[in-house]
């Protein structure tokens, strides 16, 4: 009879141990799902800025008389300063290329270098997309850049370093 008991909880511990490890494959499945879901977005983002935005906004430009419009990584300096959480950052940048207005920058300094950026012919689904991977990843910056800003710093402008 004590055997028999022995023998139950043995068949009961490794049935129930079977359950839990498969609870866990199911558990490890899904961040995996996740982590593939957004790294898959992370590259349509990069993607859609490279092929959309890139023409301007370029961070290879050799210098500052080189680009045309900011870079994305003073962007973001600015744009994360003014919209700490992801929804508002997002909503802002893609309201921006929306409808770009010089009473709207947050950045009224390129604005007065560069003049207004027209209105994009991208749907708001891919402007969210580019505004997400901007606000989630490290964008690249000029090789001036950093030079750049301890200019701007010295004339008295607040340059906050994201």
């Amino acid at each position: 009879m004590r055997r028999k008991i022995i023998l139950l909880v043995g068949f009961i511990a490794l049935f129930t141990s079977c359950n839990q490890n498969k609870e866990k494959k199911e558990y490890v499945g899904t961040i995996k799902n996740t982590e593939t879901t957004t790294r898959a977005k992370n590259i349509e983002g990069y993607t859609l800025m490279k092929n959309n935005c890139y023409a301007c906004h370029n961070p290879s430009a050799k210098s500052l008389d080189n680009i045309i419009a900011p870079p994305f990584k003073a962007i973001k300096m600015h744009y994360t300063k003014a919209y700490a959480n992801k929804k508002d950052f997002v909503n802002a940048v893609v309201n921006w290329v929306q409808n770009p207005e010089e009473n709207k920058t947050l950045i009224p300094d390129a604005v007065k270098r560069f003049k207004i950026m027209p209105k994009l012919p991208l749907k708001t689904e891919q402007l969210e997309k580019i505004a997400a991977y901007i606000y989630d990843n490290k964008v690249e910056q000029p090789d001036w850049m950093p030079v750049h800003m301890k200019e701007m710093q010295a004339k008295g402008m607040n340059m906050n370093n994201n």
